[in-house]
């Protein structure tokens, strides 16, 4: 084998903030202020910043391996975490604090914390945390200088510091961030990434084009910076040369519709559940938000109905992306080719209600129940089965986790059973936990739940198994209607006839006023059949 002879250089995070810094140095962040200021902050700048708050992290002590974590929403301050833990070959540990008091001492622990950023308005939750009351973390809060009472303040220790000269040298395979799990069984398992997995992620995501934004354009993170690193739109972006418009923590209908109007917000990201806010905001307003044009929706399936509301009404175009917190955590974009827009309706919908093609570097199989890998026509379903530079090997400190993720070939089993096409297009038939096996045969809850969420008075709903005695599990379906009172049952019955076999209809539909989430805003099934576990 003739070896090349071209240089090798370490792929390293910092080198994104550098490069926007120079080459994009106008383009930046725009954050929504808890007083209602919207504040700007360039790229140049804030690569300024990030050399200092290095500085003020190695002050305090922290080093290369060492953990920080963060308790924070979407602003220029997280972001700024992000690569100045990257500068001095720490780690950023991102923890969602909508989870349990609880789990998230239980992660801080099992991550190995030195030192946690938060937010002001969660000082409560900080001050509930049973190893920070035990006084083993330091801690900073993302506040002003005068803001804060005993915490040392962010822009405090910012200015007594300065900047680091040059980032540390460390290998692109160290770690350079930290993401648990969430809404498994048993303890959240962490992800841990490193440089090189999040470079290429970000290079992979611009390549294949996840999204349509054009140089220039901003993208809206509607899904938390500590939920998979706001799916790498802070290292997306940057290198892409788009603006970041950053929500803070009011993700509500009218207070997105307000930042995306005033900031010509190109594409948004998110989950369902965000995005049926955004539309009631554009039904009171009467038009869509100035400049949008896109959609991207991920964590759960977008209804068929939500998709032609944004389409057919405003204008906007709604595609899938689909990955895990596993693979950082895009594996496909569904955007659309020109010849596919052109499709009839029935089949361009076919297309938008997938979950999309893979991305370079992400490879996909199906497997059958005794391992087999199963063809890729677009029609035999089996487990899915992912590997690639931005999937993880093995699970942070948890080696029993990773006897039932692997294959024996290395593949990481994703949970999810699927089809994939000719062409790559990935589409899931339902998470394995939320198929209903009913005498033998397979229903899934997605397709039940699309068919149900076509009827004009389904605002949502969810489709679980309960155990049978007769059928293994039988279907029911648990639905939020617009208004109790005027409910049509029967015309929903004849809805799910006409899409579904019979042996596949539920035996109950259940009327419910909300459904419960998950604190990463997806359904949580879970909750459902322990609440309805017994029912027949």
């Amino acid at each position: 084998m003739l070896p090349g002879q071209m240089m090798v250089r370490p792929l390293a995070i910092p080198d994104i903030i550098d490069y926007a810094a120079e080459v994009h140095a106008d383009d930046g962040l725009a954050t929504a202020m808890p007083d209602g200021e919207v504040r700007f902050i360039t790229y140049a700048r804030s690569r300024e910043r990030i050399a200092r708050l290095a500085s003020v992290l190695l002050s305090l002590g922290i080093g290369p391996g060492d953990r920080v974590a963060t308790l924070a929403w979407n602003t220029f301050r997280h972001f700024e975490i992000y690569y100045a833990t990257a500068g001095i070959g720490a780690v950023c540990h991102t923890i969602n604090p909508r989870l349990p008091v609880e789990q998230i001492d239980y992660i801080m622990r099992h991550a190995g914390d030195s030192l946690l950023l938060f937010d002001s308005d969660l000082s409560h939750l900080v001050a509930s945390i049973p190893l920070i009351a035990e006084g083993q973390i330091a801690l900073v809060e993302l506040a002003d200088a005068g803001e804060t009472g005993e915490t040392l303040s962010y822009e405090a220790l910012l200015a007594d510091h300065e900047p680091l000269e040059t980032w540390l040298p460390v290998p692109e395979t160290a770690a350079s961030g930290l993401c648990y799990t969430s809404g498994t069984t048993g303890h959240p398992k962490g992800a841990l990434y490193s440089h090189r997995s999040t470079v290429l992620f970000a290079l992979t995501n611009i390549a294949s084009r996840i999204s349509t934004c054009p140089l220039g354009g901003k993208f809206m993170p509607a899904v938390p910076m500590f939920h998979v690193n706001a799916w790498g739109m802070p290292y997306i972006a940057p290198l892409g040369g788009n603006g970041l418009v950053l929500p803070g923590n009011r993700l509500d209908g009218d207070s997105l519709f307000a930042l995306m109007d005033r900031e010509r917000v190109y594409c948004g990201l998110g989950v369902p559940t965000i995005w049926h806010g955004l539309l009631a905001a554009m039904e009171r307003n009467g038009r869509k938000p100035e400049g949008l044009q896109e959609i991207i929706v991920g964590g759960s399936a977008a209804s068929g109905k939500m998709i032609a509301s944004f389409q057919e009404v405003y204008g906007v175009n709604v595609h899938h992306a689909w990955g895990m917190t596993e693979m950082s955590p895009t594996g496909t974009t569904g955007i659309l080719k020109p010849g596919e827009r052109e499709l009839d309706d029935a089949a361009r919908d076919r297309l938008q209600l997938s979950q999309g093609r893979r991305l370079f570097g992400v490879e996909m199989k199906i497997a059958g129940e005794d391992g087999t890998d199963l063809p890729k026509d677009g029609q035999t379903a089996g487990e899915l089965k992912v590997r690639g530079n931005s999937v993880i090997a093995s699970y942070f400190n948890n080696e029993s986790a990773d006897e039932a993720a692997f294959d024996d070939d290395g593949w990481f089993r994703t949970g999810d059973r699927a089809r994939i096409g000719p062409d790559g297009r990935l589409m899931l038939v339902d998470r394995i936990k939320d198929l209903i096996k009913s005498g033998g045969e397979w229903i899934s809850s997605i397709d039940m739940e699309e068919a149900a969420m076509r009827h004009p008075q389904v605002a949502s709903c969810a489709a679980i198994g309960i155990a049978d005695e007769k059928w293994g599990e039988r279907p029911i379906l648990l639905v939020v209607a617009q208004d109790d009172a005027t409910f049509d049952m029967e015309s929903l019955r004849t809805l799910l006839a006409g899409s579904l076999a019979k042996w596949q209809m539920p035996d109950e539909i259940v009327l419910q006023d909300s459904l419960p989430m998950n604190a990463n805003g997806k359904v949580s099934k879970r909750e459902l059949r322990e609440k309805f576990a017994g029912r027949r």
